[in-house]
């Protein structure tokens, strides 16, 4: 039954549903909402680490890797990974497959709260 829950919650944050903003904000006490973890799939580092949980907001909140919404609101937000631009690679399941073994290893940081001028 737990997984049955779990499963439910994840469908309904990766689900690319807009609730009215007093909703939302109710809901984000109990229930990662749809608009909270979506700032998770954003483009840019300082987002992408953040937001991590799909079922429980608190841990986000405990661990400083809230982020209440994207810098550039949810509209003009880029979803996806910024080194893998490429349609004919993400679009397809053997070309999202390949991607973990293409390029370089490199620092992941997670958490990095600075950023330079203009972002």
């Amino acid at each position: 039954m737990f997984e049955v829950i779990l499963n439910a919650t994840s469908m309904f944050n990766h689900g690319n549903v807009r609730m009215p903003l007093s909703i939302d904000r109710a809901l984000r006490w109990f229930i990662v909402t749809p608009d909270m973890h979506r700032v998770h799939h954003s483009v840019e580092d300082y987002e992408t680490n953040t937001n991590f949980g799909f079922n429980l907001p608190w841990w986000d909140c405990l661990l400083g890797t809230y982020r209440d919404q994207p810098r550039m609101g949810h509209k003009d937000m880029t979803i996806g990974l910024r080194d893998f631009r490429d349609t004919k690679r993400c679009i397809m399941l053997h070309g999202m497959l390949a991607i973990p073994f293409i390029g370089k290893i490199t620092e992941y940081t997670i958490n990095r709260r600075t950023w330079g001028k203009g972002q």
